[in-house]
């Protein structure tokens, strides 16, 4: 099992955009993303100088319906 990584929201969000989901809408500090032929809604918090907690990130990366391990691909070519 591979170490997820610490960051941004900010920096989450570009890795969940390089997955294929797009940005809905803006509610706050949250940005909601949605993916073509899904039903299902990503909400991801963006607060300046606080990194995504992890428990978090993995409900989101099982909810894209992604593996840890293509998840942490994608936030690396984000980099």
């Amino acid at each position: 099992m591979c170490k997820l990584p610490r960051a941004s929201g900010e920096k989450h969000l570009t890795a969940f955009r390089r997955a294929g989901w797009t940005i809905n809408h803006i509610e706050g500090s949250h940005y909601v993303l949605v993916k073509e032929g899904s039903n299902i809604h990503l909400s991801i918090p963006v607060h300046r100088g606080k990194d995504l907690g992890v428990g978090l990130l993995k409900k989101l990366i099982e909810k894209a319906g992604l593996t840890n391990e293509q998840y942490v691909a994608y936030f690396e070519h984000a980099q």
